[in-house]
């Protein structure tokens, strides 16, 4: 798998951690191994400037995800999956160090971002969270993925809640 993972916030952020999180949730979601992935990590003004241009919404977002050949994971286990452009997945420190503070078990900005990795991932694979039922699927895969990682890093304390929008 391909991931770039390219830090224009200006802060110090656990670059490698995002990348083996987001490469762990496209191997659990079983995306194809040559499959490419870019993640973009800006400061709360870049952010802004996106949630305006693409959702006409006030103010930074914690992640954002913009994707490109529209891959899915396969619907059976011997199907083999599609290869290509994933799309790209930005993030905010800013807003995710908030939103970690804030949360009912509180976590680290790089937790948070975490989390907003794994997010991300799975709104480019087509989960989404607009109704109840989708909201269900998409954070029970999320808190999935996240504890799975966690849990393979040998990572102890309980997993970040989600705390995306």
């Amino acid at each position: 798998m391909s991931i770039d993972v390219n830090n224009e916030s200006g802060t110090e952020v656990d670059e490698q951690a995002i990348l083996d999180i987001a490469r762990y949730a496209l191997t659990r979601m079983r995306i194809h191994p040559l499959s490419e992935l870019s993640v973009i990590v800006v400061d709360a003004d870049a952010m802004e400037q996106l949630h305006i241009q693409w959702m006409d919404l006030p103010g930074p977002t914690d992640v954002m995800s913009f994707p490109m050949d529209e891959l899915r994971p396969p619907s059976k286990d011997d199907e083999e999956p599609p290869q290509g452009l994933l799309g790209d997945i930005v993030l905010c420190p800013e807003v995710a160090a908030k939103q970690g503070a804030e949360a009912p078990t509180q976590h680290t900005m790089d937790e948070e971002l975490q989390l907003l990795a794994v997010h991300g991932v799975l709104h480019l694979l087509g989960y989404d969270h607009e109704e109840p039922d989708e909201k269900a699927e998409m954070f029970g895969l999320q808190a999935a993925i996240v504890d799975g990682w966690r849990s393979e890093k040998g990572l102890t304390g309980p997993s970040p809640a989600p705390t995306v929008s």
